[in-house]
């Protein structure tokens, strides 16, 4: 019996249901494409109303082809694919393809006609791509089982990358942007709405392909996040890198994501998390995604990165522009250290700038190989890139020679922006397999992704908290949770009368299921000076936010000693619906939104990974003795980031947040200033 990987991949006996004789409509494509770029399998239209399509015999239905079948794809309208798919079901066809849209993307009616299909496949076993899916190629099979219209093309360029797109059209776009430079694809699937087949699941087949060397991965959604983790686990096992571009950056890009495949649409920030804690490469450029995949092919994350690039130039204004675009990115171009200074002194180049510029010495290849092999040897720097200026454009073989020889050696990877329009000496590093970039622009965004790339993380093994939660908790009930999770606070419930034993000045705040953001309805009160104000302030409170929201529940009224501390924090956790449970530290306050001034992982972490999130944070450089500030307690604040990420292992929260944490000096603690939970 055929494999999933072959009967989706590698396809040999393949029937078209709903062929068309006309070669001028849509569903003839598959059809004229297979031949016109050499598939030699067996093909099979499958039209009740002609018995030949395009010179080969046709069958009026799927039960009329002899033998066995590998790979289905159904060409008919939304409604007629129930009862293709139950068609494949009877034939025992391993694989169907649906073409149709109109399905889960649509609305109700639609995911349910798309749970009716899926069930239906799955209980014959048959493995569902789509609905919605432009099908599959394999360049080195000639297999192109696609509608899209980039194959009308006379050439089908081959090469050792494969891409997993959840939008069709762009399968063809990337095909003939790499075209015209040079670059191929081993494979290009369409996934749609993922019904079954995931982008994840198929990253993971292509993986076990010898023929692959690289997966990219074109994506609006994060679907089934677990089987991406997995291919991105298996990918740093095999030294295959995979590399992402997710739409979504913008909400009105994500609200587009959502729209077009029916998804439910996660942070960007999440999914910033999602892929950095995978080691999945993300970039955010479309031309990137072409362009990074020979600066990895062939590697594994490397154990510790520097985020510093050693650049050399033949025109100082393009590796000024380099440098600049890196820069952006949070990529330093470095001065040469002591390793790749010696290596410079002796070629006779200068050894102390930022950019190593050679406009006056040219191209030769003698010169570049030299000044590569010098910026290689530095010890903290994480690749060499080559800026190349007009010789590009017009000495192709001479512009680009040293850098092909150079890339020969054995070293970190070597890369190339060439600042003209040139064409050809593209295509040669591609032919040689050297990541080259158009514009500074997409050079820093590949760079960046690859100094940033890291092995995938190991989950720490970390207990759930011991906490029953009611239903509709309130402030108190959250400050139970954290207390739980080791972090305690100093507040009292009052009711009518004033708690015994406060520490004046107290801060009061109303409590209630029902409200977040207790400030809009007038629900608190600082620096109350004794019981007397306190039992005044408490009236009044309650009537504002009568007035204010009069539905809410008032389960009573917190009191808490004022506090004062260095910094504030605003640390939270949340399950985003594509990345799955993360925790946020940021700027705190009630400005926080609107600082954004936040580092986000998946949780759990551990105390090196909450420090990492720490650094990350501009708010809080100044507790770490910046300018002799006072130090804050940065070791109290490490472990209540991993404390609160704890949340990710008690599937009743839904989201927490603290905010603001209080932080104080060195040795002092952390304060709960305010802290609320949502329960699943």
């Amino acid at each position: 019996m055929t494999s999933l990987s072959d009967a989706l991949l590698a396809p040999r006996r393949i029937a078209l249901v709903g062929a068309s004789g006309d070669a001028g409509r849509l569903t003839a494509r598959p059809q004229r494409y297979l031949r016109r770029h050499g598939f030699a399998g067996e093909l099979f239209p499958v039209n009740p109303r002609a018995p030949e399509i395009l010179g080969e015999r046709s069958y009026a239905s799927l039960t009329d082809i002899p033998g066995e079948i590998d790979f289905a794809y159904i060409l008919l309208g939304t409604g007629q694919v129930e009862a293709q798919v139950a068609s494949c079901a009877a034939r025992g066809i391993p694989v169907a393809c649906v073409l149709a849209d109109g399905f889960a993307e649509a609305g109700h009616e639609g995911a349910e006609l798309q749970a009716r299909v899926l069930a239906t496949a799955k209980s014959a076993g048959i493995r569902l791509l789509g609905p919605n899916s432009m099908g599959v190629i394999n360049t080195h099979t000639r297999t192109a089982l696609t509608t899209n219209a980039a194959f009308e093309a006379d050439a089908l360029p081959s090469g050792r990358v494969a891409l997993v797109s959840q939008s069709g059209s762009m399968m063809g776009a990337l095909l003939s942007r790499g075209a015209a430079r040079g670059i191929g694809f081993s494979h290009l699937v369409g996934t749609g709405n993922e019904a079954d087949l995931t982008a994840g699941e198929i990253a993971s087949l292509l993986l076990d392909r010898p023929e692959v060397d690289v997966v990219c991965l074109f994506l609006e959604a994060i679907r089934a996040p677990e089987q991406l983790a997995a291919a991105a686990r298996k990918a740093h096992a095999l030294g295959k890198p995979i590399v992402a571009l997710k739409l979504g950056r913008s909400p009105f890009g994500a609200e587009l994501a959502a729209s077009h495949t029916g998804a439910l649409a996660g942070t960007d920030a999440a999914a910033d998390a999602f892929f950095r804690a995978h080691g999945t490469l993300r970039v955010t450029m479309l031309e990137a995604l072409l362009e990074l995949p020979p600066l990895v092919a062939g590697r594994r994350a490397p154990a510790r990165t520097h985020r510093g690039v050693g650049v050399m130039t033949t025109t100082g204004g393009g590796g000024a522009l380099a440098i600049d675009a890196l820069g952006v990115r949070g990529i330093e171009a470095k001065k040469p250290d002591a390793a790749a200074a010696a290596k410079l002194a002796a070629a006779g180049m200068p050894t102390h700038a930022r950019l190593l510029d050679m406009t006056l010495a040219g191209t030769k290849p003698e010169r570049v190989m030299a000044a590569l092999d010098a910026l290689r040897a530095a010890e903290d720097t994480d690749l060499a890139l080559a800026v190349i200026g007009s010789s590009a454009q017009f000495r192709p073989q001479d512009s680009v020679a040293g850098i092909v020889e150079a890339a020969k050696q054995p070293g970190k990877p070597i890369a190339a922006f060439l600042a003209p329009q040139a064409e050809a000496s593209l295509r040669l590093l591609a032919e040689a397999g050297i990541a080259a970039f158009r514009t500074p622009e997409t050079a820093a965004d590949a760079i960046a992704a690859f100094c940033t790339w890291r092995a995938p993380r190991e989950v720490p093994a970390l207990p759930p908290p011991a906490v029953t939660l009611p239903d509709a908790p309130d402030e108190a009930d959250a400050r139970a949770l954290f207390a739980a999770l080791g972090l305690s606070s100093d507040a009292a419930v009052m009711q009518q009368d004033p708690p015994e034993g406060l520490r004046y000045p107290v801060a009061a705040k109303i409590l209630s299921p029902d409200i977040a953001h207790k400030t809009e309805v007038g629900g608190v009160m600082l620096n109350i000076l004794d019981s007397a104000a306190l039992r005044e302030a408490a009236a009044a409170m309650r009537a504002r936010v009568a007035a204010a929201a009069p539905d809410a529940r008032i389960t009573g009224i917190l009191v808490q000693p004022m506090a004062k501390g260095l910094a504030e924090a605003i640390l939270g956790f949340r399950r985003d619906p594509e990345a799955g449970a993360v925790v946020l530290l940021g700027a705190g306050g009630v400005l926080s939104e609107l600082h954004r001034d936040i580092a986000l992982r998946l949780a759990p972490v551990d105390e090196a990974e909450a420090r990492a999130m720490i650094g990350e944070v501009r708010a809080l450089t100044s507790l770490s003795g910046w300018r002799n500030l006072p130090r804050g307690d940065l070791d109290a604040l490490a472990k209540a980031v991993v404390a609160v990420s704890r949340l990710a292992t008690l599937d009743a929260v839904k989201e927490a947040e603290i905010n603001p944490l209080i932080i104080h000096a060195e040795g002092q603690g952390v304060t709960v200033a305010d802290a609320w939970i949502v329960p699943t």
